[in-house]
């Protein structure tokens, strides 16, 4: 059976789940969305998006560098030590550092781009489509923006280890909530790359 978009979306509203979780969730029950919801639940993966409202303040600071010109430090925070101990939350930890340096995110979440950001990159957009009808107009944009935080938002981002290239950095993060059972939030980070900035000066 063709599992459409459509309940892609549905299942994900209903659910929180990672958008692969829910697509495979579909095509193991066969479209039933209800069928899917269970097998989700079985996995743990349903309950994820309800843990997101849970204070998480312990957690771990992680670096990663890369040949010694390239650095990055990010802190990802759960609720509890215990957690913050264990080989898979580290393991998170060290794969989102590298995946940082490697895709130079400036943003952790589309929450975190500012109004006047997402305004002048509608300008640009519009201007790129202003002979197209109307009606088409503010789906192309939608389209657009969502491309735009793809390519700039760590959590939107395709993460750098997946080899079909298709899930994203917040689905990483969705399945490690439902495998250790807490809320788990990237709270900051900050990426240096040696010389960055600086202008070079010609040798006589």
């Amino acid at each position: 059976m063709s599992i459409s978009a459509g309940m892609v979306k549905e299942l994900r509203e209903k659910t929180g789940a990672g958008l692969m979780d829910c697509k495979r969730a579909l095509t193991e029950s066969a479209g039933d969305v209800e069928k899917a919801i269970d097998y989700l639940r079985q996995k743990g993966l349903a309950s994820a998006a309800k843990k997101a409202s849970r204070s998480a303040t312990e957690g771990l600071i992680g670096s990663y560098i890369h040949m010694d010109k390239l650095g990055v430090m990010v802190e990802i925070n759960c609720e509890t030590d215990f957690v913050a101990r264990t080989d898979d939350f580290r393991e998170l930890v060290k794969d989102v550092a590298m995946h940082i340096a490697a895709a130079n995110p400036p943003y952790i979440s589309r929450e975190d781009v500012s109004s006047e950001t997402i305004e002048r990159e509608k300008e640009i957009y519009r201007a790129q489509v202003m002979n197209k009808p109307p009606q088409v107009v503010e789906k192309i944009l939608e389209g657009k923006l969502d491309k735009f935080f793809s390519d700039m938002c760590l959590l939107e981002q395709v993460f750098i280890k997946d080899p079909e290239g298709k899930k994203k950095v917040k689905d990483l993060i969705t399945e490690k909530i439902a495998k250790l059972g807490e809320n788990i939030v990237v709270r900051r980070f900050a990426r240096f790359q040696l010389g960055e900035g600086l202008a070079k000066t010609e040798s006589c």
